[in-house]
Parts: C-alpha cells; structure tokens; sequence
C-alpha cells in the first residue's frame, strides 16, 4: 500500500520500529495475530506491521483477526472486503458478547471493560488456533499514559501497561508496537489512507468512558504548559525507582544486599 503523506507514515513506522527493537516485539518465526476492530488504531498498526515485514531482517507472518461482538449493524463486511483487498490473512469471528453483556453488565458500569475482557479471551484462543505465538493490540501511547493517570487516580495501583507480557493463558505473548505512536499522529494517517472505520455498535460506540475522558481533558490541560508530558509520563514507565515508592514487598526486595 501506499501511504499518502510520507513525513507521518515514516514518523509512525520509526516509532514502531524503535518498539519492536527495544522491547524485543518481533522475533524471527513469529506468527502474529493482529486484533483488527475496525478501528484506526488497528488499521495504522496491521498496515505499518506489514510494511517493516516486507523490508524486515527477520521473517515473521501476520494474520488479522476481528471479533464480532453481536452488536446490530456491525460491519464485519467492510474490515473483511478491505483486508481482502490489501491481501490480507483474514478471521471474523462472530459471538453471543452482546447478550453476555447485556445479562451481567452492573448499571452504570463501563460497556468497555467487560467488551474488552470478552474480546481478549476469544483473541487468545483464536491465536492458538491459527497457529500464532504473538498478539498484537493496538494501544498507542496515549492509552499507555491515562490507563497509568486512570490506575493511580481511581484504583490505587501503580499500573499502566506492558509493550510485551505473557498472557494468562501462559501461551499466547501479548505486544503492542504502537507504545510510542501518539494518537494526533494516527488519527489523520487513518483519514488521509482512507481506512473504513467501521463503529463497533455498542450504545456507547465513540464516547471514552467519563473517568478516561477526564484524563484526556487533564492531559490536554497540562499539555499547554508542558507540551512534552505524555512522552515525560511515558519515561517514566521506563525509569522506575523502587526505593522510593511505598509498597512493602518491594521495599524487602530492595533492603536485601
């Protein structure tokens, strides 16, 4: 395929690159199942994947999978035609999610995290059963730094998210390449490409949940004085200083000489 604006399309695919080396994301051999949602996030990340594998010093092989949740007027058709048109390995996968989540959703509770639960499950087992031995998911830096604000403000955890971590399965390595990508660079890459992004459906379907979008208005607000401070919280992920945290098993480990 070939990109529109070649600046942004460098820019993302060095972001991903540097990931890929610095995590050790992408191995040789590696078959890897790509959640495609639908969603901007997931096209940027199968069509960026797939122009390092052509050029990459290692062989490794993609395969898209996309999870049909059940939700009226999801459409699985377009992801599928344009796949197929890019050439593209392709898996739709329909379930029953909408009337799980339907049954067992709390009030007031989030359509999101019990989706993503259900989804992450199937991806699991649908990676094993093509024959892949890696996940990739599309959170950019962005999800990185307010899933960290949202843990640490609503939770009580210190906690964000891993560029690379074996899943609870204990066979299937969850990556995720767009670690350094901001989301202000994905969104006109995905417009000017002309991906179809497809709604997923849900009757929350393009609204973050409240307590997400207070950390983007947060993070928006802080920008104005630091326009660095989400790569600054990013590092941060990265340069961690058990010493001076209060978690006490933590704290034993550091008091053994």
């Amino acid at each position: 395929m070939e990109f529109v604006d070649e600046k942004r399309y460098r820019k993302i695919k060095n972001g991903v690159g540097r990931a890929i080396a610095d995590f050790s994301l992408i191995e040789e051999g590696d078959r890897i199942a790509v959640a495609v949602s639908g969603g901007k996030d997931s096209y940027t990340l199968l069509h960026i994947l797939e122009s390092l594998r052509r050029r990459a010093p290692v062989k490794y092989e993609l395969v898209a999978l996309t999870i049909d949740s059940g939700y009226p007027g999801f459409r699985s058709d377009v992801i599928a035609a344009h796949l197929k048109e890019h050439g593209f390995t392709h898996h739709v996968e329909a379930t029953t999610h909408y009337d799980i989540i339907k049954e067992k959703r709390r009030p007031g509770s989030s359509y999101c995290s019990i989706c993503a639960r259900l989804k992450r499950g199937v991806l699991y087992t649908l990676a094993q059963q093509h024959g892949c031995n890696k996940l990739a998911l599309g959170h950019h830096l962005d999800d990185f730094v307010e899933t960290l604000l949202l843990n640490q403000f609503f939770v009580g955890t210190l906690k964000a998210m891993a560029p690379r971590m074996l899943a609870d399965n204990g066979e299937t390595t969850v990556i995720r390449p767009l670690v350094y990508v901001e989301e202000r660079e994905i969104i006109p890459f995905a417009r000017e490409n002309r991906f179809p992004v497809v709604c997923c459906c849900c009757p929350v379907c393009g609204k973050a949940d409240i307590q997400r979008k207070r950390m983007k208005e947060l993070l928006k607000e802080l920008e104005r004085e630091n326009p660095a401070v989400k790569r600054s919280l990013l590092r941060a992920l990265a340069n961690v200083q058990p010493r001076h945290l209060l978690d006490r098993e933590l704290q034993r480990i550091c008091d053994v000489p």
